[in-house]
């Protein structure tokens, strides 16, 4: 690890070979999904981009892959210069206007406009090429971490769905069925043809819009893989939130494309493609819940609505066969958890947005703030009496009328309540008369189903006869289980 001084050090030694120009000013670049850091340099006439990434490898790769890509004419980053150990090297600046920031623009002006259609156009006939000319004369035992997207890779990407996402939430499922449907999955996939380069992460965060050209990045995971993968990496992008008429649009031009250099029909491709869309979704599920859940980092929190909203497109559009029951029974679960992962409104309506939810302590724990604020009010009900230790209350939830009547009859309970209500007040008022948009109030208990419910469930009532001014949400996290567990 070398300190900020030692990389500024590197860096102006590294400009200084490219250019024979000295740095002027060394600016972070925001941290991205990975541990790579990135640095913007300025000289008086040049710029680049600078690395720091202690993955040997991976940095191989990507010089390796890069200097391949820009012999057969595709718009990748030049190498600049590398350091002697190999962990810091230069690229060219290509900027920081991605295909992803044109779509987030228009979708600030209400759709996701046609106008975008000839930059994916562009990209799906470069892709062709990454994929069939790219694939010629490469050495993939320089792929990184692994050189073919085979079996096991498909599992470890189905386990890392199971373990990040999955196992984060209050969802049942049975173990060895769930690894049966895995295996009988990734054996079908497996059987697509994959003499081709597979990008891996072929998605618009990762197309670079420079000179009105597409420029290409993050491709140092690529390796020997099927041509569907990529085609689904980009179009089924969760926060993109791509029309299905522009979906089957660039898909058709993607073969059409593809036919150029192979025979499609001989490749089967759209046997595969839904099983690829399924797992493709399901990966990206594990990254939001790694990156996002784990790790905290918010842009990958805020993708995941969006995934739970494709999903339960894909379920109703493209439904699993009837072999993968139990597999099936755990996405429709996933999708459930939209209470949860609520999208964010489309168009704002001026009013104050107080989001009340209920958790566990135990299991998901305080609820992540998507409005960008931090977080909010979290008040503890476990010092409350606990109707889920009577055997007759411990099927039901903070909803039921007999847990109500328990609850409401308990003083403690009333004081807890009027007082949360009075700071509620005081901060809404304010909040009110400072134009603020977003407030959240979480309560929690142990499980989630019984105090943390009965005291949202006052505190939303509360809050929406008090203030017209506001709007109020309510979400029950745990409540998405269909067999509530005791409190």
């Amino acid at each position: 690890m070398y300190t900020l001084h030692q990389l500024n050090i590197i860096f102006k030694s590294l400009f200084k070979q490219a250019f024979n120009e000295d740095v002027l000013s060394i600016s972070p670049l925001p941290a991205s999904g990975s541990q790579r850091q990135y640095y913007r340099l300025k000289g008086k006439k040049k710029t680049a981009l600078a690395t720091y990434n202690h993955q040997l490898d991976e940095n191989k790769a990507f010089i390796y892959f890069a200097s391949h890509f820009a012999k057969l004419g595709l718009n990748v980053p030049e190498i600049l210069a590398v350091n002697d150990t190999g962990d810091c090297y230069l690229q060219s600046d290509l900027g920081n206007l991605s295909l992803f920031d044109l779509v987030q623009k228009s979708w600030e002006q209400g759709s996701f406009h046609e106008s975008l259609l000839p930059y994916y156009r562009d990209a799906l006939s470069h892709l062709v090429h990454f994929q069939v000319k790219g694939h010629q004369k490469i050495d993939y035992n320089k792929a990184w971490p692994e050189p073919k997207f085979d079996k096991q890779a498909m599992l470890n990407d189905l386990l890392y769905f199971k373990y990040y996402f999955l196992k984060l939430h209050p969802i049942p499922f049975d173990e060895s069925r769930l690894q049966f449907d895995f295996e009988n999955l990734a054996s079908f996939i497996e059987k697509a043809p994959s003499n081709y380069f597979m990008y891996r992460d072929f998605q618009s965060r990762n197309i670079m819009v420079f000179d009105g050209k597409p420029f290409y990045i993050d491709f140092q995971g690529g390796k020997q893989g099927p041509l569907q993968y990529d085609l689904v990496s980009l179009l089924y992008q969760v926060k993109a939130r791509m029309p299905d008429d522009f979906r089957a649009e660039l898909k058709a031009h993607y073969l059409y494309e593809l036919s150029k250099s192979i025979d499609v029909e001989s490749i089967q491709f759209d046997r595969y493609y839904p099983a690829f869309v399924y797992l493709r979704l399901m990966q990206v599920l594990g990254a939001y819940g790694y990156r996002g859940l784990i790790q905290k980092k918010p842009h990958f929190i805020e993708s995941i609505p969006y995934a739970l909203t494709e999903l339960k497109n894909l379920l109703e559009n493209l439904p699993l066969p009837s072999g993968y029951s139990e597999l099936k029974q755990v996405l429709e679960a996933v999708v459930a958890l939209g209470s949860a992962y609520p999208l964010p409104s489309e168009k704002k309506t001026g009013k104050l947005l107080i989001q009340v939810n209920s958790f566990s302590y135990k299991k998901a724990g305080i609820p992540y703030d998507q409005s960008g604020n931090g977080g909010g009010f979290a008040f503890d009900c476990r010092s409350l009496p606990n109707p889920g230790r009577i055997d007759n209350y411990k099927m039901l939830t903070g909803r039921d009328q007999d847990v109500i009547d328990f609850l409401e009859a308990k003083k403690e309970v009333a004081d807890f309540l009027d007082d949360v209500h009075n700071i509620l007040s005081r901060t809404t008022e304010n909040y009110l008369e400072r134009g603020f948009s977003d407030l959240m109030v979480n309560f929690g208990c142990t499980g989630g189903q019984h105090r943390s419910v009965f005291c949202a469930e006052k505190t939303a009532a509360f809050l929406r006869r008090k203030y017209y001014q506001a709007v109020v949400e309510l979400s029950h996290i745990e409540l998405v289980k269909s067999k509530p567990k005791d409190a």
